[in-house]
């Protein structure tokens, strides 16, 4: 069996990207720390308790930029939401930026994505 581990996020800022998934989707910081590769690293728990790693660069990495655009790669992580409109409002009140939609599915669901600090793009979506 195979199960996710973990989510890593890097940032230029990991204490600031930290705070704000706390006060967007209820994370829980577990721990604070300066790594030995140089880098602040902020463990964090999702509500539903999946780990998400929110570090810096460590001594001597070049980061590229962020890019909340489809991509290929990694390109987006989700989030099940109550009611789309809502959240997409208090989201944007906190700093993300709505990238498309909300989007009616075939199934009776909505999704939507928007771009989140440190060009990071997420996905909502509002089950039928």
């Amino acid at each position: 069996m195979f199960r996710i581990n973990h989510i890593h996020l890097k940032s230029p800022d990991p204490k600031a990207l930290s705070d704000w998934f706390v006060e967007a989707f209820k994370f829980t910081i577990v721990s604070d720390t300066m790594r030995v590769f140089g880098d602040r690293f902020i463990a964090c728990d999702s509500e539903d308790g999946m780990r998400v790693n929110i570090s810096s660069a460590r001594t001597g990495e070049q980061m590229g930029q962020g890019d909340a655009d489809t991509h290929y790669g990694l390109e987006h992580f989700g989030f099940d939401v109550v009611e789309m409109d809502s959240a997409i409002a208090r989201l944007e009140g906190l700093g993300a930026v709505l990238a498309d939609g909300p989007i009616a599915t075939d199934d009776g669901r909505k999704i939507a994505f928007i771009k989140a600090p440190d060009d990071i793009r997420i996905e909502l979506i509002q089950q039928s």
